[in-house]
């Protein structure tokens, strides 16, 4: 058990503190889920570099830190959802992208022992998606049209790096043969 995997874990234990945090019925609810979720982006960052500048990179890692971020990003995006504050294709959108980066990754690591280590787009993606996550928690006064483009802006970005994944599965998929 490395640090880097230690602290995926714990961002996968401030998956539920988020969203109950969120829906607490006081008024700076959302500040503190704004929090809990910054704390979560923070120990990505940390988990990313450290596992990259000690040689902690591992295959559990490679499975762990990003099932970690998008349950979190998963939670969040159904939690501003439920709020009324995005619409619900933005779920949709977002959940349809996961499930084809799972199935790609299961496809993969059943082939080949491996996946896809994230790169440059999708870690753009992810800082795009959390700002504007945040954002949209902090001020609640921003028109819906301004939240459905802030929205649609970030899931666009998501689906640029699908795309770049995608590309990346069919050649690694082409070259390389099964573990």
């Amino acid at each position: 058990m490395t640090v880097p995997n230690i602290l995926s874990l714990f961002r996968l234990f401030l998956v539920p503190v988020f969203a109950v945090a969120f829906f607490q019925p006081m008024p700076d609810a959302h500040t503190w889920a704004a929090l809990i979720y910054l704390v979560a982006f923070l120990t990505d960052i940390a988990d990313g570099w450290i596992a990259r500048h000690f040689n902690q990179v591992s295959k559990l890692g490679r499975i762990l830190d990003p099932a970690a971020d998008k349950w979190m990003t998963f939670t969040v995006i159904i939690c501003i959802t439920v709020d009324g504050i995005i619409p619900l294709w933005a779920v949709i959108v977002f959940f349809c992208k996961e499930l084809c980066m799972a199935i790609g990754g299961y496809l993969m690591y059943r082939r080949l022992g491996d996946v896809i280590p994230s790169n440059w787009l999708g870690k753009l993606s992810t800082g795009v998606f959390f700002v504007v996550c945040v954002a949209l928690m902090l001020f609640p006064a921003i028109p819906r049209v301004g939240r459905t483009a802030m929205i649609g802006g970030a899931l666009a970005l998501t689906l640029l790096a699908l795309a770049g994944y995608i590309y990346q599965y069919c050649r690694m998929m082409r070259e390389r043969k099964p573990a």
